[in-house]
């Protein structure tokens, strides 16, 4: 915040000047006394802004060669741009990107949108985007949908505002504008966290599909009978919806006449609160359920916490499993068997697509399976 002229409380008395007896002479106004300069204060004219041709002069190096290292670091060598960083810092500049953005037409920013920042495995995710993207100078703008698809809508089309040079989004299922506007806009886009035979563009990710299918096979294989599936199934997270259809075409065929039992909370948010509440659901609506299968680990963890609360043992009672492999999991009482998905490997694996198709490198659409495995743990 730039340091603002104090104006003082009152304004000066003005004081007229003595009138002729005929009352002819014109008026003056005696002006106030000039204020001494105060040395100690900055004022406009004295305040020097530090420019890019005085980080130039410290570090020893061309205007061209500083305007380089910021707009496109990975064109300098290590040696150059680690001494202009370091006279960047020295001398306090701060780069007019908007400039710089205009006449390179590149903004240096990468747009991400996830449900959920504060979910761990969205977090994982961001951190191997912004350890593959930084070093080249990019800047990650992050916005949470909250798992809500016209939320997302309104985040695509602010972020396009800003010109991004790429865009990472959890999931491959948008409103139609969405996807229209991603892909009229021509800017490099990965998908993540899904599969999809019409991607927008790029898609680093797994099988929902498949990784549900893993899990109820898993039950079958360690004897459970009476599976049942419990999530929040209206919220907007479209990949839990994959994993219920998954578990119900997968019932029929791997538990012969065994009912499909589906519990869904509806509208209730992504928390351990509706963990809480499915599990009361799925033990009032079918008692006989053996392993209760959740759309998420976060489900999982308020189920187990609950379960721990209401003396129902886990596994011996009932058995549990997530998905996600959420940081909580391993640390659960039971510890919780879940899906693990490499959840920073999509950052860095979609990082490098991105890279690649800003820097010009390729401009071929990637397509990267990074596939999920089962971690075996107490729960089930």
């Amino acid at each position: 915040m730039g340091v603002r002229d104090r104006v003082p409380d009152a304004q000066p008395r003005r004081t007229k000047a003595a009138v002729t007896a005929a009352d002819t002479a014109p008026r003056t106004v005696a002006e106030p006394p000039a204020e001494p300069a105060d040395a100690s204060r900055p004022t406009r004219r004295s305040t020097h802004v530090v420019t890019l041709d005085d980080v130039a002069r410290h570090a020893q190096v061309s205007p061209q060669t500083v305007s380089r290292s910021i707009r496109a670091p990975d064109q300098v060598s290590v040696h150059t741009l680690e001494r202009v960083r370091r006279s960047i810092t020295a001398t306090g500049y701060v780069p007019n990107l908007a400039a710089s953005n205009l006449a390179s037409n590149r903004s240096m920013t990468v747009a991400a949108i996830v449900p959920d920042v504060s979910a761990s495995v969205f977090a994982d995710a961001l951190h191997g985007l912004e350890e593959v993207l930084a070093p080249s100078g990019y800047h990650l703008f992050i916005g949470s949908t909250g798992y809500r698809p016209d939320h997302e809508e309104d985040l695509v089309r602010a972020f396009l505002g800003r010109r991004p040079d790429g865009f990472f989004i959890v999931g491959t299922t948008h409103t139609d504008r969405t996807t229209r506007m991603l892909r009229e806009s021509r800017v490099p886009t990965v998908e993540t966290w899904e599969m999809s035979e019409t991607p927008i563009d790029s898609l680093v990710g797994f099988s929902n599909r498949d990784a549900a299918r893993a899990v109820v096979r898993y039950a079958a294989d360690r004897g459970y009978r009476h599976p049942t599936f419990a999530g929040s199934l209206q919220t907007g997270d479209f990949r839990a919806a994959r994993r219920r259809d998954a578990f119900v075409e997968a019932v029929p065929e791997l538990f012969p006449g065994e009912a499909v039992r589906v519990v869904d909370s509806g509208t209730q948010k992504v928390d351990l609160d509706t963990g809480r509440l499915l599990l009361h659901m799925a033990r009032s609506l079918h008692p006989e359920t053996d392993v209760l299968m959740f759309a998420s680990d976060v489900f999982a963890a308020g189920a187990i916490l609950e379960a721990d609360r209401r003396g129902i043992r886990i596994p011996e009672d009932l058995a549990v499993t997530g998905f996600g492999d959420f940081e909580l999991a391993r640390h659960l009482l039971p510890t919780l068997t879940t899906v693990s998905v490499p959840n920073r490997r999509i950052g860095t694996v979609a990082g490098t697509v991105l890279l690649d198709r800003m820097s010009g490198r390729t401009s071929d659409v990637s397509i990267v399976d990074l596939d999920f495995s089962i971690v075996a743990r107490e729960s089930a």
